[in-house]
């Protein structure tokens, strides 16, 4: 499991306040990068060293309660399905323990060159699954 501290900001929210949607997918986002970053694939050397990158297939999200302007959130990121060439995982952004957000994105492997799916190189689903 990976947490990312993030806090809401002005340029976050709508005019009430309130997160606009799609920031949630940026705060995600965001999440998945350092979670991969943090085992040591920075985007940029996964390009350059293994020819690969990972684009985003599906997602599934459930909004339940909104976050807010200067919230400080929590963004939770967790492997549950590992294949070939792409991998699930959980996220949950979360403000003081209550979840705001589910969601099961499917994240899958291409090369760099052709964005044709390619599988995961070895070395990352050993990172992966052991974080």
């Amino acid at each position: 499991m990976f947490a990312l501290p993030v806090r809401v900001y002005y340029e976050n929210t709508d005019a009430g306040g309130v997160v606009y949607h799609s920031q949630y997918l940026n705060f995600m986002e965001r999440a998945r990068t350092e979670w991969l970053r943090g085992l040591g694939f920075a985007q940029a050397a996964l390009r350059h060293d293994e020819h690969v990158l990972f684009v985003v297939h599906s997602m599934q999200i459930q909004f339940k309660k909104p976050a807010r302007l200067d919230d400080d959130l929590n963004v939770v990121s967790q492997l549950i399905e590992m294949g070939r060439g792409s991998f699930t995982c959980q996220q949950q952004i979360m403000r003081d323990n209550v979840i705001l957000l589910e969601a099961q994105v499917k994240v899958a492997c291409v090369n760099a060159d052709s964005f044709k799916p390619t599988g995961i190189p070895a070395r990352i689903k050993i990172a992966l699954e052991s974080s």
